[in-house]
């Protein structure tokens, strides 16, 4: 039972929440054969992922997806993935949090819907399990890491086919620090250690835990980095039934509750919100019932479908641009 437990948790990659400022910040692949000084600087990463020049050169809107926290809810994502590749939609860059970091970073690898589907259908305990008797947490995650790492071909972060940003919080000073370089599966590793459930995930000098102390739902990223269109996928619904008897039930709860209410803020500035009816879904740890978590994704995508495209429809036809030729000579020096 207790084992079952710990997979359960591991799985869903829970987040909790907090305040913190935000920084761009570098992750060194531990295997890469590359110097220091061979390596890009994160600003040269960013530079050659000028979203404000790809909008002027190719006269189209910036489409940012952002991928929530939620733990095992994140299934839906999948489904979401799935409707708007059906649909023809195909973000310019993915933000991810924890479970929105996981299926953010496999399906920016190139896989497709189907292929999220069979990987997480297929998911078992040992795949990602690695218990540890270190006093600051119960898993170590290197497991997680290497798993990550074999479903995106062991691409690093800024190979991957479409950019994709990692959220996770310095554990010092609790920053929101958004990795956009190096080993991918370390940085998804960084943005699902939940403190007290994972050994916080050192990277050079200093430690990370979970992303949705920071971000549950990283809108204000993918703001930041330049999204004309952001279509956010908040899984944090609170469940028709809430269970306090027992500190599993309790410990949900005061997630939910801590999520949501961050979550709340963010979301105001997304232009796009696809929420998936997960309310049967009593907690957060519930891992049972995949295929109808996917489902629900899918579902809650198609009902904002007509939304999705009228918007993108709309500014595509850039009449509130100026695309003239000084804006153009300004965006080149920048």
């Amino acid at each position: 039972m207790v084992k079952s437990k710990h997979f359960i948790l591991l799985s869903c990659c829970l987040l909790l929440n907090g305040t913190g400022c935000q920084s761009m910040a570098t992750l060194q692949s531990p295997t890469t054969s590359k110097s220091s000084k061979e390596i890009p600087e994160p600003q040269e990463i960013i530079n050659q992922r000028d979203f404000k020049k790809i909008k002027i050169q190719e006269q189209r809107p910036i489409v940012a997806l952002v991928l929530g926290s939620g733990g095992a809810r994140g299934y839906a994502h999948i489904g979401v993935i799935e409707i708007l590749e059906k649909s023809g939609i195909k973000p310019d860059f993915i933000v991810g949090t924890s479970a929105g970091s996981i299926v953010g970073s496999i399906y920016a690898s190139g896989k497709s819907a189907q292929d999220l589907k069979d990987i997480a259908l297929n998911l078992k305990a040992h795949d990602v399990r690695d218990l540890t008797l270190d006093l600051k947490g119960f898993f170590i995650g290197k497991k997680v890491e290497n798993y990550i790492n074999e479903n995106v071909n062991n691409m690093q972060l800024q190979d991957l086919k479409i950019p994709m940003y990692v959220v996770a919080t310095e554990l010092k000073e609790g920053r929101k620090t958004v990795f956009n370089y190096g080993n991918t599966g370390q940085a998804v590793r960084a943005s699902i250690s939940i403190p007290s459930m994972f050994v916080p995930t050192k990277i050079r000098n200093e430690e990370f835990v979970d992303g949705g102390l920071v971000s549950p739902v990283p809108v204000e990223t993918a703001r930041d980095l330049g999204a004309d269109i952001i279509i956010a996928v908040d899984i944090l619904a609170q469940p028709i039934y809430t269970e306090t008897s027992n500190v599993w039930g309790l410990f949900n709860q005061n997630i939910n509750i801590m999520q949501k209410n961050i979550a709340t803020t963010e979301l105001k500035d997304a232009d796009i919100v696809i929420r998936p009816d997960l309310r049967e879904k009593n907690h957060i740890f519930d891992v049972k019932g995949r295929e109808k978590t996917i489902q629900a994704g899918a579902d809650a995508a198609v009902k904002e479908l007509p939304t999705i495209l009228k918007l993108y429809d709309v500014k595509n036809k850039w009449q509130h641009y100026d695309i003239s030729k000084e804006s153009i000579a300004d965006t080149a020096l920048n």
